[in-house]
């Protein structure tokens, strides 16, 4: 591919965003009613122009990302390249996902003294607090119960309270705890990168500059992007000895969603690696301590919440909603029907057994990666990222962006290894599943297999070698022409 200067290829990632946000103000997910007239439907052919827009904007941005980091940028360059990218999203409608009006609306319902984890935002009184959020939520979410913590219902509730649930100022007032966490993930991901004697600036790289994370975190608010950011500092101040207050960052984090728990394992490896005294005493304390502090922290944000403990009963409510990206989901409902054909059995069955067996599989491969960490033959902070990918792989319900949970941790510890290199042509291909609205048409996974076939072919292209010059050796010759040959090969070997 042509190649540019970093700061060429800044501005070119900025137009890329400020096209997708353009796009995304016709054919982003708009609310169902806006009392400001900002956010408003228009017509269907303006509506398709815009989504091409917001497509072609969204391969700008990709293309520039993919060759910025092949242009050898300094941390600091790529500090103002992040506030470039981001700097057109900030005041953009919802991109990508319904899922922040599922957010206002269940804050208001926490106001309003509804059992989010029993009821949906339908229960909200349409002219009341929340009821335009409410309205807008998407159909699968309407009726469903809150998976997500206390801790983050409170923020949600925070907002909501804050602007009356007013659309605009409500899905602003969510984006501006998704900066916060953005800024969070930055900080994290250098101090780990140092931690690991690798290069904040290819950490950045694929961590914060990552279209996937900028697309689903500053333009869709999804709450990962917070999950994230708490986990990555709890394990950053672990490594650093401050186990306590990273296992305190972790049990908020767990108490947005709760996969944050991962973390814990692997800040217990991280204990009773770098601990002294004898080992059954170190084995303990990194089984129990990291634990039993992010419970203490669960059970003190649920009371103060005031939310109750349901949350506990609600974390498979995502696996109830099939995602063509869950390979268990797949397996388990293609092997369902063909039961169904031949014995007649229920498909829903087969489903739920495959969905079982997937995540039992990456419950022994996370504990496997955990004995790595602790014999010494890979780093805990990178085993707790390819657990993390475990995990995304074989769950019931996935989502593109559930791919950041292993994203972020991977970028501090193997920006350029071959896991990085992975998670790097996944989030240029995964990025374009999801159309502005929120919705996955099959023309995405088209354009997302296309994207890692050709990240693929690029990636494999950087990794070969020219061919060597072969230079022909003389009869008979003089010892320094046979240094000077063999120079020859070398250098042009390395070119």
């Amino acid at each position: 591919m042509w190649a540019l200067s970093a700061v060429a290829y800044r501005r070119l990632g900025t137009a890329g965003s400020a096209a997708a946000v353009l796009g995304g103000w016709a054919a982003g997910k708009l609310p169902a009613h806006d009392p400001w007239g900002l956010w408003v439907p228009h017509g269907s052919g303006l509506t398709t122009s815009a989504a091409v827009l917001a497509y072609a904007g969204l391969t700008l941005l990709v293309v520039a990302w993919w060759q910025y980091g092949r242009a050898g940028a300094t941390v600091s360059d790529s500090l103002v390249t992040l506030a470039w990218w981001t700097a057109p999203m900030l005041l953009a409608p919802p991109l990508y996902s319904a899922d922040v009006y599922s957010y206002i609306a269940q804050g208001a319902m926490v106001i309003e003294g509804h059992d989010v984890y029993v009821e949906g935002p339908s229960v909200l009184d349409p002219g009341g607090l929340g009821g335009d959020a409410a309205a807008s939520v998407g159909g699968h979410w309407t009726d469903t119960p809150a998976p997500y913590g206390p801790f983050f219902l409170v923020l949600a509730s925070g907002v909501t309270w804050l602007t009356g649930g007013t659309i605009v100022p409500a899905v602003l007032g969510m984006r501006l705890i998704a900066v916060g966490a953005l800024v969070l993930i930055v900080w994290a991901l250098r101090h780990l990168a140092r931690e690991h004697g690798g290069s904040e600036s290819a950490a950045l790289w694929l961590g914060a500059l990552n279209p996937l994370l900028l697309m689903h975190v500053i333009g869709g608010m999804h709450n990962d992007g917070l999950m994230i950011g708490l986990m990555l500092a709890g394990v950053t101040l672990a490594l650093r000895g401050r186990w306590i207050t990273g296992s305190v960052l972790v049990g908020l984090a767990m108490m947005i969603k709760s996969p944050a728990a991962v973390a814990l394992l692997f800040i217990g490896v991280i204990m009773i690696r770098s601990a002294t005294g004898p080992y059954a005493r170190r084995l303990a304390k990194g089984t129990l301590g990291p634990g039993l502090v992010a419970a203490a922290v669960a059970v003190a944000a649920t009371l103060l919440a005031g939310t109750g403990f349901g949350w506990l009963g609600t974390q498979n409510v995502a696996g109830t909603i099939h995602t063509a990206l869950s390979a268990t989901s797949d397996v388990g409902l293609g092997l369902g029907h063909l039961l169904h054909l031949v014995i007649g059995t229920d498909p829903a069955a087969a489903k739920s057994v495959v969905q079982t067996l997937g995540l039992a599989a990456a419950v022994a491969l996370i504990l496997l990666l955990a004995r790595r960490a602790l014999r010494g033959r890979t780093e805990p902070v990178h085993a707790l990222g390819l657990a993390l990918l475990a995990l995304v792989a074989l769950s019931p319900m996935v989502q593109p962006w559930y791919l950041l949970w292993a994203v972020a941790v991977l970028a501090a510890t193997a920006a350029h290894g071959r896991a990085g290199t992975v998670v790097a042509v996944l989030s240029a291909g995964l990025v374009y599943e999801t159309h502005p609205t929120g919705s996955t048409p099959p023309y995405g996974f088209v354009l997302a297999a296309v994207a890692c076939v050709i990240g693929t072919v690029l990636v494999r292209r950087e990794r070969t070698p020219p061919d060597a010059v072969q230079v022909p050796a003389p009869r008979s010759p003089e010892p320094s022409s046979v240094g000077e040959a063999s120079n020859r090969r070398v250098d042009s070997g390395s070119v």
